[in-house]
């Protein structure tokens, strides 16, 4: 085979089972490399079907999400206590204060989260690690499909995905991913109307070059859901009981969310020999968002609380590329992987804001709308920010004697911040190096139990100003990693366990006043353990459990993060017979009591189930049913302010035809 035949076969064999790809910008067996690095792949994606890409990870240790409800304008998650960055195809999806990019699942082929600090090869990042989305591509085998869903919230859905040659060679070759959706959110009188489309062209310059090409277009508009609530009626008895989940504190006739984002780049790939390759990615992206956002303040009465209000009107741009070449290697006993990389982001928001602490009052317990003034234009302020970042980095990964793994990277950024109120005429400025380091060494056991210790580091220079205006201070972090990854040359699955202490210096923590601020150093320690294992032909196992001891300045435990999560989903797929094409699917998931401030927040548990059922090749119809029970609880509780239900019962249900 050419080397270009080669390494398309490397990057098309993605079973979240066995191998690490882009996360690691090398693609890697998952359990020989010393790493800590979860996959969820699009057959998972499409069992769970997967809504937001904060669903993504339910099952995996080390990631908490939904501590925020169902957001319709926010993915939020917190990886092992902190906040995490997010990429699409390896290069960095920026999300500014409230110009939040939003990945599409319907076009995602698989989602990849590193946990912990990853600067060593991205770059700016928080020290909780990050996620890297990988877009559907074109295949060299026909192949489509045509999805309908229908589901309770007036969740209507439509989506088409086909893809294949365009030539009878097959060196060129295309993908058209389209989908179309519309549904309430999680509060009374919100929505969200969302138009996508991702085209894609992969062409075979020469045997040993491929260049691919992908673009994306989304629109969202809708009434954003602003799920604060106070401690008063959530977590906190009331003469007056306590506050529906459903009822919207903010100004849904006021509100608004459009968001407009697109994206065009490419990956080249050459072969120089055998040993040697030369990748390039780059991608120019641009999101336009007009947000009108309201929310509850503090209590004003028994039964009045205030409100404030988020006003963003802007554009925010960016160029980001990223030049790596890579070079495999072996001889008498060893195996060498050498990766040398050169990246560049540039990053421009332009805009016009204003944040409003008065802006008016609700009845929490029965709201009546329109008590409020709306933002003028002179108390909006034009803010420009710009930042430009380069990295140099460089890896090397020694297999010895097929036992030994041992991984050594070091990196080096300087990043520019300028943050300018342009109506103030102030503008702030700040010049950021930094090196990072990164090591792990691996021991391969014979019988499939590998056992690792690693160090990374991150760097996170923040492009958002205080409540005085000020830039704040680059976030660091540094992260030990022991652990074990166990995948017997029997099993169809693997089974990891580790343990980490995580710290970040510049941490950013939300005052009882509701503005972010630089606390000191913050620190995170605990264990995960995971697996995913098919047990027979019919039975498949996926569960998790994490214990996360994460402590602010001051010994105190984080708001947010609970110390102890476990998860466990099974599928059942019946074998040929009366039952045959019938597939059952059921989790559940346990999430333990956290703090906010002085608050208590209890555990509490939810139970996932799927039914699905081939009627032939081509047809498919499935019902995801998530919080079954509908069940009403308060997923967390923040800095004594807010408190946060989680989401309530999703019912959806899918006809597909596939060929």
């Amino acid at each position: 085979m050419t080397p270009q035949a080669l390494a398309e076969e490397e990057t098309l064999e993605t079973d979240t089972l066995v191998v690490v790809g882009t996360a690691l910008k090398v693609a890697s067996p998952l359990v020989e490399t010393p790493r800590p690095v979860s996959l969820v792949d699009r057959e998972e994606l499409e069992t769970r079907n997967v809504q937001q890409l904060d669903e993504t990870f339910r099952y995996r240790a080390g990631v908490l999400s939904g501590h925020y409800g169902s957001d319709n304008d926010t993915d939020w998650l917190q990886v092992r206590g902190f906040n995490h960055s997010t990429y699409q195809d390896g290069l960095r999806i920026y999300r500014e204060g409230f110009y939040q990019w939003l990945p599409e699942p319907y076009g995602m082929e698989r989602v990849e989260v590193f946990k912990g600090p990853s600067s060593i090869l991205y770059g700016e990042a928080p020290p909780g690690g990050l996620v890297n989305v990988v877009s559907k591509r074109p295949t060299r085998e026909r192949q489509g499909r045509v999805d309908l869903q229908l589901g309770n919230r007036d969740h209507r859905q439509i989506g088409v995905d086909s893809s294949g040659p365009l030539t009878d060679s097959g060196d060129v070759r295309y993908r058209l991913v389209g989908t179309w959706k519309e549904r309430d959110g999680d509060l009374d009188h919100t929505s969200n109307e969302r138009y996508y489309f991702a085209p894609g062209l992969a062409v075979d310059l020469s045997e040993d070059t491929t260049v691919t090409l992908l673009a994306s277009l989304q629109k969202d508009d809708g009434v954003p859901v602003n799920p604060f609530k106070p401690p008063y009626g959530t977590v906190q008895d009331t003469p007056h009981g306590r506050i529906d989940r459903q009822t919207n504190l903010s100004q849904p006739d006021y509100d608004t969310n459009e968001r407009t984002q697109w994206a065009l780049g490419y990956e080249l790939e050459h072969w120089f020999n055998d040993a040697w390759r030369f990748e390039q990615n780059l991608r120019y992206s641009e999101l336009d968002l007009l947000l009108r956002s309201s929310y509850v303040l503090g209590m004003q009465g028994p039964r009045e609380a205030g409100q404030g209000h988020i006003h963003r009107d802007g554009t925010i741009n960016s160029w980001t590329i990223d030049n790596r070449t890579i070079g495999i290697w072996s001889g008498d006993g060893y195996e060498n992987t050498l990766l040398f990389g050169v990246d560049y982001q540039d990053l421009k928001l332009n805009g016009h804001e204003a944040d409003s602490f008065a802006f008016g009052t609700i009845d929490v317990f029965d709201p009546v709308y329109g008590n409020f003034t709306p933002i003028d234009q002179n108390q909006r302020v034009e803010r420009h920010i710009g930042k430009q970042q380069t990295g140099v980095y460089l890896q090397n990964q020694l297999r010895l004697a097929d036992r030994w793994v041992l991984l050594g990277g070091v990196r080096y950024d300087q990043a520019e911040t300028e943050n300018a109120d342009r109506t103030t005429g102030v503008t702030e400025r700040s010049d950021d190096n930094h090196l990072s380091w990164s090591g792990g060494v691996m021991y391969l056991g014979g019988h499939g139990v590998n056992p690792y210790l690693s160090y990374t580091e991150s760097f996170d220079p923040l492009g958002r100003v205080d409540d005085t205006g000020e830039l704040y201070e680059p976030r660091e972090g540094e992260q030990w990693e022991l652990g074990v990854k166990i995948a017997p040359p029997q099993w169809d699955g693997y089974v990891t366990a580790a343990i980490f202490d995580l710290k970040e210096s510049n941490g950013l923590v939300t005052s009882p006043g509701g503005f972010q601020v630089q606390e000191g150093e913050q620190r995170s320690q605990g264990f995960e353990l995971e697996g995913r294992v098919q047990l027979s032909d019919e039975l498949r196992l996926t569960a998790a459990y994490t214990y996360t001891d994460a402590r602010t300045e001051g010994d105190q435990r984080k708001d947010l993060i609970p110390r102890h999560q476990a998860s466990t989903w099974v599928d059942y797929a019946f074998t040929p017979g009366t039952l045959d094409g019938l597939q059952l699917g059921g989790g559940i998931r346990h999430v333990g009591s956290s703090v906010g401030g002085d608050l208590e927040v209890s555990d509490y548990t939810l139970v996932d189930a799927m039914v699905a059922y081939d009627f032939d090749d081509n047809w498919r119809a499935q019902l995801n049913v998530n919080n079954l029970t509908d069940e009403t609880y308060v997923a967390s509780c923040e800095a004594d302010f807010w408190c946060y239900y989680g989401e309530s019962r999703s019912v959806i249900g899918s006809l597909s035809y596939r060929w």
